[in-house]
């Protein structure tokens, strides 16, 4: 039998390679459809070869009139096609079950790790995380996601009723790092509240999106609810230039600059998760008997998905009371990683030229330290316009971070990269006004079981999902909670009811004032 689904048209077991590239097509107006110009060549991340061939679409036209065809008020509203949510919650259903068929789990498991070299255990948590999504939107579930409230009025027949709306023609610009899960629950959502979306995936891991939805209509999903475009960045950028009369939202998921930029062009009409540099303070507790755990949690945290998560760690601010212990447990973690089973893997945004000038870059802070790494790789056959570097980690004094080296030793380098960071007793307040100066407000981590402790620390921060307790984490959260930034109204969140409605819809009030008049009502004095 086939380990490939009656609904995939690419084969990444014995296909996507050199001899049989996986070739992409673009989905506008309910039809699969060929480029009509050039493509583009991506090479496989591990060796080189041209494994995916990707539309280099310039024709903005037929997507520019697909949003144009949706009006504000959306495919679906609670007074308009309600029927929909139950045909959306049927799809839901299918495609769920669907994935958890052994040969379609597999299918995205491994198209996922060949496009995004990571652990196939990583791989597959993206495909568990996606069928529970849909499970918990099937049957009832997105016509629940719908649920209004109604208040009562000043008067009899006077009745204030408040519904989710959607925004109607909208954009998701999908990242690279979980080319299934994020786009596949930024889209589910968005078709959710009646949206019609135009979503763009990364071109490097496209082919993992446009293989979704093919198993979203193969599922039920009417083809003309959604386009699909493949092109580059720039080119996303011109067709939302031109387009932005026709265009309600734009989520975005990326880098911090691309974000401000298409905040501008939007004028503010935007959702966003941008980059991040996500801290970890481990509190003056210590406890031998947790070192090992702690330290294990730190190595997930900054260097699982080769550290190429929004989420990763990105310094950890540890107590002096750990650090003679942490320190060599951690080099001894970071040692069991590897290609061979892709612990370690490319990075896919970093070449190694650009990740050693940032090493070295904080390496000259005074009193910096290179605790373990800093090498590149050898021995594979990574091509080099990615990255392949050895999990790497820099101790650097607490006054250079807090002094003029703050802004270098913050910058994200989105790869297997962290900061240590060592205080003490006396400096906390130090820490502190480390965390308040940070610009981006994701994930964060407190370690300790001192409860004082950890509501200073929540007390004084802000982040959209913050873990606490010595089982702390930066990555990894349970299923279905809310992802997304903290202290921006921009802010998007996925995967929970509060972060659908955030993202992809708005409030709408009605007022019903349907009487009766009384029967002795005469025409007031004037006011």
């Amino acid at each position: 039998m086939s380990r490939v689904p009656e609904f995939a048209t690419v084969d990444p077991f014995d296909g996507m390679n050199a001899a049989n590239p996986a070739v992409l097509q673009n989905l506008v107006g309910g039809r699969w459809t060929d480029s009509h110009g050039d493509y583009v060549d991506l090479v496989d991340p591990m060796n080189g070869e041209t494994f995916v061939r990707e539309p280099d679409t310039h024709d903005h036209a037929p997507f520019i009139e697909g949003l144009r065809s949706c009006p504000k008020s959306g495919l679906h509203n609670p007074l308009k096609n309600p029927d929909r949510y139950v045909y959306l919650g049927e799809v839901c259903a299918r495609a769920a079950a669907l994935l958890a068929e052994p040969q379609v789990q597999d299918y995205f498991t491994k198209l996922t790790q060949r496009v995004m070299p990571k652990s196939w255990n990583q791989c597959l948590g993206e495909v568990t995380v996606t069928r529970v999504f849909l499970e918990n939107l099937a049957g009832d579930g997105v016509r629940f996601l719908a649920r209004g409230f109604s208040n009562p009025g000043n008067h009899n027949g006077q009745e204030s009723r408040g519904y989710r709306w959607p925004y109607g023609p909208v954009v998701i610009i999908a990242p690279f790092n979980f080319p299934l899960e994020i786009p596949a629950l930024q889209l589910v959502g968005a078709l959710a509240m009646g949206n019609r979306p135009l979503i763009k995936p990364e071109t490097k891991v496209s082919v993992v999106l446009e293989q979704f939805v093919r198993l979203l209509i193969h599922a039920g999903l009417d083809p003309r609810d959604l386009d699909v475009i493949h092109c580059k960045g720039t080119e996303m950028g011109r067709l939302i230039e031109t387009a932005r009369d026709h265009i309600r939202l734009v989520q975005f998921t990326g880098s911090s600059g691309v974000a401000e930029h298409l905040s501008t062009v939007m004028n503010g009409a935007v959702r966003i998760e941008d980059a991040g540099f996500d801290w970890k303070v481990i509190g003056p507790d210590y406890d031998p008997a947790l070192l090992d755990y702690v330290a294990w949690q730190c190595d997930e945290d900054a260097y699982n998905a080769t550290g190429q998560k929004c989420s990763a760690q990105s310094i950890v601010l540890a107590h002096d009371h750990w650090m003679d212990d942490l320190v060599p447990k951690l080099e001894e973690l970071a040692g069991r990683r590897s290609l061979d089973d892709l612990t370690l893997g490319p990075v896919l945004t970093w070449t190694n030229e650009q990740m050693q000038a940032h090493i070295d870059a904080v390496m000259a802070v005074p009193g910096a330290e290179l605790l373990f790494g800093g090498k590149p790789l050898e021995g594979h056959s990574i091509p080099d316009c990615y990255g392949a570097m050895e999990a790497t980690a820099i101790r650097v004094p607490i006054d250079a971070v807090c002094g003029d080296h703050f802004g270098l030793v913050t910058t994200e380098l989105f790869g297997p990269f962290q900061v240590i960071v060592s205080w003490g007793d006396d400096e906390l307040p130090k820490v502190l006004d480390i965390l308040e100066r940070m610009s981006h407000h994701l994930t964060a981590a407190v370690v300790s079981r001192d409860v004082d402790f950890q509501n200073a620390v929540l007390g004084a921060t802000v982040n959209g999902t913050t873990y606490c307790g010595i089982r702390a984490r930066t990555t990894g959260a349970p299923q279905n909670h809310w992802f997304g930034p903290g202290g921006d109204p921009r802010g998007a969140g996925i995967g929970t009811t509060e972060a659908i409605h955030v993202t992809w819809s708005h409030h709408r009030e009605v007022i019903m004032d349907q009487g009766p008049i009384p029967e002795d009502w005469e025409i007031p004095p004037v006011t």
